[in-house]
C-alpha cells in the first residue's frame, strides 16, 4: 500500500501539540463512503510498559462475513515518549510500516484508540486517516476526554459523547451485558455510520474483529520476540 509522506517524526512534544492543532483543521467528518465498506482493516499495536520495542499489525477483514483476507506487521525501536494525548507520535510510524506492506488497500480502517475524542480533536484514528486518506474510525476501550450517561446493557444501544456542547462520538454497547465502546469518528466518515459499521464488524466479542485480529497478532509477535530473547540470554 502506497501513500504520501504528510510530516517529519523527528519533533518535540510541543512541537507535536502544535501539527495536531493544526491538521485537527483537515479532518473530515462527513461520511465519505460511497457503499458498504467491503474490507475492513483493523490496526494495533503491542509493546512492553516502559519498553522501546513496539510490534505493529494490520489485519483485514471481509464484510459482512469477517474472513480474514490479508495482514502485515513490523517491529521497530520507538523512542517518542510517552506523553497524554500524543499516542499518535509513539504508534503511528510503526503502524504506517505496517500499512506500507499491506498487498491491498482497505475501504476503512479501525484502530484501538481515539479518532476526534481527543482534547485537540486528532486522536490516532484522526492522524491515520489523514496520513492514508482513508475512512477511518477510532474504537477505544476507555474515555480520554468527554462526558457521558451509560448507555443500555443491550448489544446496539447507545449515548452520545460530548465535550461541552460538542458532540465527539458515541458510547456503544456492543455485546449484551458488557462494557461499551467509545466508538470516534477518525477521517471521512460521521459518527452514525461508525457506530452502524462497529456493529457490523463485531462478532462474539466485546470489540470489532478488525481490531480484535490486530490485537491479538501484535500481541503474539511481541511475546514471540520476547521469547526469542529469552532463548537467547
Amino acid at each position: 500500500m502506497n501513500f504520501p509522506e504528510l510530516h517529519k517524526w523527528n519533533l518535540s512534544p510541543a512541537e507535536a501539540v502544535a501539527l495536531q492543532r493544526q491538521f485537527a483543521g483537515q479532518v473530515v467528518l462527513r461520511d465519505c463512503l460511497a457503499e458498504q465498506p467491503k474490507l475492513v482493516a483493523g490496526a494495533d499495536v503491542s509493546y512492553c510498559w516502559h519498553g522501546e520495542q513496539f510490534h505493529a499489525a494490520v489485519v483485514v477483514l471481509r464484510l459482512p462475513d469477517l474472513q480474514q483476507v490479508a495482514e502485515a506487521s513490523t517491529c521497530a525501536r520507538v523512542t517518542f515518549p510517552y506523553v497524554p494525548g500524543l499516542l499518535s507520535f509513539r504508534e503511528l510510524p510503526i503502524l504506517l510500516e505496517a500499512f506500507q506492506k499491506l498487498p491491498l488497500r482497505p475501504d476503512l480502517v479501525m484502530v484501538d484508540g481515539q479518532g476526534i475524542a481527543h482534547p485537540r480533536r486528532l486522536g490516532l484514528a484522526s492522524h491515520l486517516g489523514l496520513w492514508l486518506d482513508l475512512p477511518t474510525v477510532g474504537c477505544a476501550k476507555s474515555r480520554l476526554c468527554g462526558e457521558y450517561d451509560p448507555p443500555g446493557e443491550q448489544r446496539g444501544e447507545q449515548s452520545p459523547l460530548l465535550d461541552k456542547a460538542e458532540k465527539i462520538g458515541a458510547v456503544v454497547t456492543t455485546r449484551d451485558r458488557v462494557k461499551p465502546m467509545f466508538i470516534s469518528p477518525g477521517h471521512k466518515i460521521d459518527i452514525p455510520r461508525s457506530v452502524e459499521i462497529v456493529l457490523t464488524s463485531c462478532g462474539k466479542y466485546r470489540l470489532p474483529d478488525p481490531t480484535r485480529q490486530a490485537h491479538l497478532l501484535s500481541n503474539r509477535l511481541r511475546r514471540e520476540a520476547e521469547d526469542g530473547q529469552v532463548g537467547e540470554a
